[in-house]
């Protein structure tokens, strides 16, 4: 069973199905789904998690059915309604057939590869000339064209740095697996940088900043970023280089980046605006469009959230907030308690998918990242975390009962042996 859901994962972020349409036509995506849905019927493995998230995930997929219903335009919100509850299903398959440390890194290290495979992918159909130009410069896509855009594909890449990151420091795979991981976070680097995303660029530079603050040779780590960064800076091309310098000087590039940049502020207050015309509900999910007149999303996740979901959406999303909250510190409470000797993987997740969740807040000052994947996905590998760190909690407290209970044993044994005759 973990082996299709590392499959689906796949189809999911590579997208093959895109790339070459008589794929498509067949549409394998919904056959795999179906199969894998049959196997888990039958899978006798299956077992429910109690958790916070559950709450929180539920409680937003209210808000989005609710938001859509009373939505003026639901019929141009049912596809992305659709779409979402899909990353649904796929949440509910995961948290009720992963229970294991075993199942839990085999699921981490098949997202990291998946992700690997995603990026190798993009970058052969880069090279043979497959990109899109923008802003004056020639940016790279992903393969696929439901998330390949630019911005949307270096954010893809940034927010699953952090699970690589967990997958390095639980040693997976000795030397050969440390080269590979080496290999994973310098094309991750490298495509972000061809793709000229800004907001990439900037999640990029955050994760660096954590990694080198997490690090035991933060000096070393920090003095040779500050060397490397420069260089690689000079070797990207004049058009990128003049791109990234628009961060901090906007007159360096063209008038459209600039107003690229100023459509992320104004996406937010134009969900204020909507907010207020429709307090309850929002203009509903994926309605962005219709209910504004404009030919772009919002470009940011809490314009988007207020907007489209209104109160009961924003009440929801700070509800699945609290709820990984809730799981981060029961997993640093459990941390402190347990000895060094115990699988460390879980809470190497856990410190990673509060990374992730950090920089997805952070690029929603920049993007549209309401309705993700990877809300639910690292919600999911959260609550199979927490699962297996109480397990093995649990075992541990068993463990010092049954030498509690044998210490009395002992120290009979020991008086009578030496007792003088």
């Amino acid at each position: 069973m973990h082996w299709l859901l590392i499959g689906y994962m796949f189809l999911f972020v590579d997208r093959p199905f895109e790339v070459w349409p008589w794929l498509g036509d067949i549409h394998l995506e919904r056959l795999y789904m179906l199969f894998t849905l049959a196997v888990w019927l039958v899978y006798p493995g299956k077992r429910w998690l109690p958790d916070p998230l559950h709450v929180g995930v539920a409680a937003l997929a209210l808000a989005v059915v609710l938001s859509w219903l009373l939505s003026p335009w639901s019929e141009r919100g049912q596809p992305v309604v659709e779409d979402w509850f899909k990353i649904v299903v796929f949440f509910v398959l995961l948290t009720t057939t992963v229970h294991t440390a075993a199942g839990l890194r085999r699921l981490v290290v098949g997202f990291v590869i998946v992700l690997g495979l995603y990026q190798l992918h993009s970058l052969r159909e880069y090279l043979g000339g497959r990109h899109t130009y923008r802003m004056g410069i020639a940016r790279m896509i992903g393969v696929d064209s439901t998330m390949g855009d630019p911005n949307s594909f270096g954010a893809t890449l940034v927010v699953a740095l952090p699970l690589a990151w967990a997958v390095w420091q639980s040693g997976w795979g000795g030397r050969g697996g440390r080269l590979a991981l080496m290999g994973y976070a310098a094309l991750s680097g490298l495509c972000v940088l061809l793709t000229g995303s800004r907001s990439a660029l900037l999640g990029l530079l955050a994760f660096a900043s954590w990694f080198v603050w997490r690090s035991r040779r933060r000096w070393i780590v920090a003095l040779s970023a500050m060397v490397v960064a420069p260089l690689v800076g000079l070797a990207l091309p004049e058009s990128l280089q003049n791109r990234f310098l628009t961060i901090i000087d906007p007159s360096v590039g063209p008038r459209n980046a600039q107003e690229s940049g100023q459509g992320r502020i104004e996406g937010f207050f134009t969900g204020l605006d909507l907010w207020q015309a429709y307090p309850l509900c929002g203009v509903g999910p994926g309605a962005w469009r219709p209910a504004t007149g404009s030919k772009l999303e919002s470009h940011n996740l809490y314009g988007q959230l207020l907007g489209e979901l209104g109160t009961v959406g924003l009440v929801a999303f700070l509800g699945l907030l609290v709820a990984f909250r809730v799981n981060w510190r029961r997993l640093r409470r459990l941390r402190q308690q347990l000895p060094e000797g115990i699988d460390p993987f879980p809470f190497l997740v856990a410190q990673a998918t509060a990374v992730a969740v950090a920089l997805l807040l952070l690029l929603g000052m920049f993007g549209h990242n309401l309705f993700r994947y990877n809300w639910l996905w690292y919600a999911g590998f959260l609550i199979i975390a927490r699962h297996v760190a109480e397990r093995q909690a649990y075992a541990w407290e068993q463990s010092l009962e049954e030498a509690a209970a044998l210490t009395p044993e002992c120290d009979t044994h020991y008086q009578t042996s030496t007792a003088p005759a």
